[in-house]
């Protein structure tokens, strides 16, 4: 017969109780638990039943209060590191700005945004673009960047690296559209880097981005695939030409320099030899003024002087031969080519004929002279 059923065990076989004994009352239980937490807190739970919870100690709720505010004091202290910047804001609004260090600020008053001012941010933007005489290269430019002022970079635009982004494409476009293909590729691209990072800067600071660049690279132009054969022989022609000019200057420098040496060498040569003639013409002035002086004083020595000299000076350079007459025969053979070749000396003919001294520096040597008659009857 069931436990539950008129005249069967009353007993309830998973409780275990009697049919007497009801389910567990919550007001007890609520009540044990509220006196537990009272004598935890210092107070004193109530004993029995009607009545109520005991009052709280006040010095445990003093305590209880101090506790709390340590906690919350020292909750507000937070570091800044060296790289980084700390925006305090108060209810919202800017308030202040922390350097590196220790700080403290009082919670769920203010709050403190930490921004890495030294941290190198780098974009990159790649599109065709056209140029000043139209026409068309792929273009990619690296830029890298850090935060300058952390106040501007976090209230005064909403997104500053999306910013920086549309402003660097823009800059870049203005610059390509300015200038033409053989510009860009004939070493402009130095002129096109300092134009953008310039202009690009502009933007930000005219925006309060509190972005500051740090450096701007200008990636190899790409030109289309359609093109890209004439593109490169393009290159290759320029480069043939800078190849062509450094050529021609470093002949410009090799053989400049000796001409203007040879032509300071002709210079000097010609004025030497102007001093040799002006002076030679000057010391043959010299010496026929002299000898016109020594003239006017004895016409006669004088002139056989200058006779004398003439003649030694004709004689010393020709070849002379010197005839013997007297015991000679009157048929004498003198072989004249033979003469001539003797460079120096005396050769003597075996039919004891001329003496001759060849050579144009020989000394001459008299020969006696021949006794002729004349119509007085004298010899000389």
């Amino acid at each position: 017969m069931a436990w539950n059923e008129p005249g069967g065990d009353k007993r309830d076989p998973w409780g275990g109780r009697g049919g007497s004994e009801g389910p567990p009352d919550l007001d007890e239980v609520v009540r044990k638990l509220r006196d537990k937490v009272n004598r935890f807190m210092g107070g004193r739970g109530g004993a029995g039943s009607g009545t109520g919870s005991g009052r709280g100690n006040p010095f445990s709720v003093s305590l209880i209060g101090i506790v709390l505010l340590v906690t919350w004091a020292l909750s507000g202290i937070y570091i800044i590191e060296p790289a980084e910047r700390g925006v305090v804001l108060r209810l919202g609004a800017y308030n202040d700005l922390t350097g590196p260090g220790p700080h403290w600020y009082p919670r769920f008053i203010d709050t403190v945004e930490k921004v890495n001012v030294d941290e190198l941010r780098t974009i990159s933007h790649r599109a065709r673009m056209l140029t000043k005489d139209e026409n068309i290269i792929q273009v990619e430019l690296a830029v890298q960047y850090r935060v300058k002022d952390a106040r501007d970079y976090l209230f005064q635009t909403r997104d500053p690296d999306y910013t920086l982004q549309e402003a660097t494409e823009s800059a870049l476009r203005e610059v390509i559209g300015g200038i033409s293909m053989d510009e860009f590729l004939s070493g402009g691209r130095g002129a096109i880097v300092a134009q953008t990072d310039t202009l690009i800067q502009t933007i930000l600071d005219r925006y309060k981005t509190g972005l500051l660049l740090t450096s701007v690279n200008l990636q190899d132009p790409q030109p289309p695939e359609e093109v890209q054969g004439a593109f490169e022989d393009a290159i290759k022609a320029q480069e043939d030409e800078v190849r062509f000019k450094n050529q021609a200057e470093a002949y410009a420098r090799d053989i400049v320099p000796k001409a203007r040496g040879d032509a300071k060498r002709l210079r000097e040569q010609a004025g030497a030899y102007r001093d040799q003639v002006v002076a030679r013409a000057e010391g043959e002035t010299s010496r026929f003024l002299q000898t016109l002086k020594e003239y006017k004083k004895a016409p006669e020595v004088t002139r056989k002087r200058l006779y004398l000299e003439t003649m030694e000076t004709v004689l010393a350079n020709t070849s002379k031969v010197l005839m013997q007459v007297e015991g000679g025969n009157n048929l004498m053979y003198i072989p004249l080519d033979k003469l001539m070749e003797t460079p120096s000396g005396y050769n003597l003919p075996p039919s004891g004929g001329p003496q001759v001294r060849g050579g144009p520096a020989g000394e001459t040597q008299q020969a006696p002279r021949r006794r002729t008659s004349n119509r007085e009857g004298g010899t000389r």
